[in-house]
Parts: structure tokens; sequence; C-alpha cells
């Protein structure tokens, strides 16, 4: 797909050179955009497969600032969109298949067209491992959620379960008792692979019910989750557990298998930045959950995608000077 710039006096052409090309379209890319281009600065975003990210699969949305209702995620991305391309930036809807940061301008190629940018900013965000468990596609939003901290509320006075056993688990499982009645852990192993500190808080919270050597069978319910089949893989036992919701905790895949080779990554996976948002190529940058693996929530990555368009304004204008 390539971008059209329109004028009332001219026919559309295609354009392939921008100051800044964004890659991903969640609240970390938007939110750059806007700065950007507000700083008039040429920006084109390329959604990707998921326009508006994660927050495209959720139902409400209750702790990002100025909506005092809540608002829907795929509402709150449409605003972002909309107000991006109000204030200027170019988005086209295609997936990028490979780039180039070697050599400068950058080039970034998509399923329909080459483009290039004197910078990029990195805002493809992670995606949230999965159980694989029957059900578990159906009912996301719908009782199955990948983020405590974002969906723990919608779960007061409820039994509701936490899929894992590492340090986010257990981080999930403590705050959930905060809402829930019961906390069931599920964990396919007898022991957990938690740091100590945060196996003693856990083992200590009343509301919290391990099941050890377990795996989730299924997830039941109607229009949202109310049940969960769970099977004790050592007595070849099955259970169901009649809950409001399931929490997977079992980590996150940074979308950053395209940037291989091309920048530097750490040992997860994520992105390694230098200063700031700046990774080690010069003139690329990131923001968002895609280097980000401790916040993880929409209003970090908007924030981090301010930042990121700051440097790049930054670093454009001392380049010009």
């Amino acid at each position: 797909m390539q971008a059209e710039i329109r004028s009332e006096n001219k026919k559309p052409e295609t354009k392939r050179k921008f100051d800044v090309i964004i890659i991903g379209a969640g609240p970390a890319g938007y939110t750059a955009s806007i700065y950007t281009s507000r700083a008039k600065r040429d920006t084109l975003i390329i959604s990707g497969v998921l326009p508006g990210g994660q927050l495209m699969l959720t139902t409400e949305v209750e702790n990002f600032p100025g909506f005092a209702k809540g608002i829907l995620g795929p509402e709150l991305m449409t605003a972002m969109r909309e107000q991006a391309v109000r204030i200027g930036t170019t988005i086209i809807d295609d997936e990028v298949v490979n780039v180039d940061f070697r050599h400068k301008p950058f080039k970034i190629l998509t399923y329909s067209e080459e483009y290039e940018a004197d910078t990029v900013i990195i805002a493809t965000g992670a995606t949230p491992r999965k159980i694989g468990a029957k059900g578990e596609q159906e009912f996301s939003a719908r009782g199955v959620s990948y983020c405590a901290t974002c969906d723990g509320p919608f779960f007061k006075n409820q039994d509701i379960v936490v899929a894992g056993g590492g340090d986010s688990a257990m981080e999930e499982a403590i705050f959930l008792t905060k809402f829930a009645n019961k906390v069931h852990v599920i964990h396919r192993k007898d022991i957990l692979r938690a740091s100590k500190v945060m196996q003693d808080r856990a083992f200590e919270n009343k509301k919290i019910q391990f099941h050890w050597n377990t795996v989730i069978e299924e997830i039941k319910g109607n229009q949202k989750v109310t049940q969960i089949t769970v099977k004790d893989t050592v007595a070849n036992k099955i259970e169901t557990l009649e809950v409001g919701g399931l929490f997977v905790a079992i980590g996150h895949e940074p979308n950053t298998k395209l940037f291989k080779g091309q920048i530097d990554l750490d040992d997860q996976g994520y992105i390694a930045l230098k200063n700031h948002t700046h990774t080690n190529v010069e003139g690329v940058f990131a923001a968002g959950d895609v280097h980000d693996h401790r916040y993880r929530q929409a209003i970090t990555a908007a924030a981090f995608g301010c930042m990121a368009a700051i440097d790049v304004d930054k670093y454009l204008s001392e380049r010009k000077a």
C-alpha cells in the first residue's frame, strides 16, 4: 500500500521518503506520531498486522487518564489514530517484512512498497504468551486476561485463576487478592520458578490456593468465563473450578524478530536502549512494550512514545544545525 500525499491543486503522488517512520500503531506509535507531526516532521506510521495493538483485543479500559467512565480499548485506539491523522500523520495499514538500518536513509520494506526514513521509531510492542487451552482465544477479553493491573478491578468478589509459576505470576496473584475472594494458582510443575521472596509472599497469602502439577484443559462460559477445567498430570485427575476469570502470566514475546542483527537486543529479545529511547544505531529509536518488560501499560507505552518523538526531533534538529 503506497502512501498518497494529496493537495487541492496537485494530483495524488506516491511518497516514499519521510523524516520519521514509526513501525507499529499502538499507544506508543500513535503518541509518537502526534508529537513528531506537531513538530512539523513528515511522519509515516506503518501499522502492522494489528493496528491499535493489544488494546484492540481488550474491552473496557479504566486506568487511562481522561476517561472518567472508562473507554473501550478499540475506541481509545481509534481516537488516537484519528488524532494522529488530523495533526498530519500518514498511516498505512501494511506490514513491515524487512528493514535495513546499515545505511542512511534507512530502508523499510513492506509487502507493498519500500520506504526510506531519516529516523525510525520501533513501536511493535510485545505479545503475551498463550497457554493454548481450548477456549482461550474465544474468551480473550471476556474473562481471559493477560494483565492483572489492567483488568483486576473487574473481578471484585470473584474466584479467579492465575496460570504460571514465575515472579510475574506471583505478583499478579498477590495483586489480584485485593479484589478476588480466592485466587487459584495453576502451575504445571511441583515447584515455582519465582524468587524466594515472591514465593514466600504468595504462600503466606491465605487467599491463594496452589494447584501443583496441573494444567488447564478447557475454558468454558457463556458471555464470559464461568468454569475452568484443570488436570492433575500426576494423579490424572480432572477438576472443574467455578471461577469468573483467568489471568495468564507466563511471559511475553517482544515483537523484535524483524530487527535481529540490525539493532542490539537483550537476552530476552527486548530492544536494548542505550540513552533514553535511543538504540545502538544512531537515528533508530524505540518506544513501548518492545523494550519495556516491566510496566507494560497503555499509559507508559504512550509516555515512551512521547519521549521517543522528542528525542527524534532533537536528533533531526542537531543533524541539520
